[in-house]
């Protein structure tokens, strides 16, 4: 697919931050620095995502400073995907890189994602390696990608997080989806369109204290598991088989010593042993189940992901623009249903006026 040149572009970068007012400053000038050096229009929406370390005096200044840089206070800490999600939805750009503002995510691969995108490509998702978490975090996600890649029911690339480009076009079908728990590497992958991947270190960290905690994380992971797979309750056939055989076993074994050997059988042992089986997967059942009726009660309830308190340098949204555009369509559709009803009632007043 041809793109416009890209003196006639607008790269938009959408970075969630939360209390990241050390480092802020030094990523948006190395993020200008390698969109200037691109030739290309600008755009940066920053989501202050309720920082309380003064980061939000800063945004406010470098708003002031340039016109290019938009600022978003949401009224509270809603999360690091809420964040996204509030920052895709006010970006203008015909291309929209989202990226993390902790210094972690490399500004010097944004070249090569424009590039790709240069050449047709609707999506360029960052691979990350050489990451340089503990060893405690380096294998857990690990394994959770290696588990999603597994498990899910589309094709969520392994090792892929948020950083990454998406066409305009892309980022409307994200932000029109009504999902309340959002895992984005795994929308990105459901609407499709033309992927590819582009290899990126993974850098150190300004300082040692990440914003989202591990329990975040495994509440993430969570979220991406449930939302893009059931594998976890189609496994309660495996493991409602695998209960029988047990029981077969058990009922077998008591048979062949009651019947055939005699040897008397101490009645508690193994109804203890089959009941406390049972009674965990019973639970263990249960667990599962309440996380997806808990998942369908929030989605029912529908609530905003995002509350936005404060903007700066900020237009319509995605979502408000779709909606008038929505609404142009309609206006459209209704002057055509009156000009087919006015050339039917001349029509039949014609053949009127010949009967006559």
């Amino acid at each position: 697919m041809s793109r416009p040149a890209l003196e006639h572009s607008t790269i938009s970068v959408v970075m969630p931050l939360l209390n990241e007012v050390a480092v802020i400053r030094r990523v948006v000038g190395q993020v200008t620095d390698c969109l200037d050096e691109k030739g290309c229009q600008w755009q940066i929406v920053l989501v202050n995502d309720g920082s309380t370390d003064g980061s939000d005096v800063v945004l406010d200044a470098m708003a002031a400073n340039d016109a290019r840089i938009s600022v978003i206070h949401l009224s509270r800490n809603f999360g690091h995907q809420a964040a996204v999600h509030a920052g895709l939805s006010h970006c203008d750009g015909d291309a929209v890189i989202l990226m993390d503002s902790d210094a972690q995510d490399d500004p010097a691969a944004l070249s090569g994602m424009i590039d790709r995108w240069q050449e047709g490509y609707d999506v360029v998702y960052a691979v990350r390696y050489g990451r340089k978490e503990n060893i405690l975090k380096r294998t857990a996600f690990i394994t959770f990608h290696r588990l999603m890649e597994a498990m899910a029911s589309v094709d969520v690339p392994r090792d892929a997080g948020n950083f990454g480009l998406m066409d305009a076009r892309v980022v409307r079908e994200i932000v029109t989806l009504g999902e309340t728990d959002r895992y984005f590497p795994g929308l990105r992958s459901w609407v499709g369109f033309r992927q590819c991947a582009l290899p990126v270190e993974r850098l150190k960290r300004h300082d040692d204290t990440p914003r989202v905690s591990f329990k975040g994380l495994v509440s993430l992971a969570k979220t991406a598991m449930f939302s893009f797979s059931r594998v976890p309750l189609l496994a309660f056939y495996g493991l409602a088989m695998a209960s029988m055989l047990l029981g077969c076993i058990c009922i077998v074994w008591a048979l062949y010593h009651k019947l055939g050997t005699g040897v008397a059988i101490p009645g508690w042992t193994s109804i203890t042993t089959v009941c406390s089986f049972f009674g965990a997967i019973n639970a263990l059942g249960i667990a599962i189940l309440g996380e997806y009726v808990a998942r369908i009660y929030d989605q029912v309830r529908n609530r905003p992901a995002y509350v936005v308190d404060e903007t700066r340098n900020v237009g319509r949204s995605t979502t408000d623009r779709a909606t008038e555009q929505d609404q142009q369509l309609l206006a459209e559709l209704e002057s055509l249903r009156s000009e087919v009803s006015r050339l039917r009632s001349g029509e039949k007043q014609r053949q009127k006026s010949s009967v006559n």
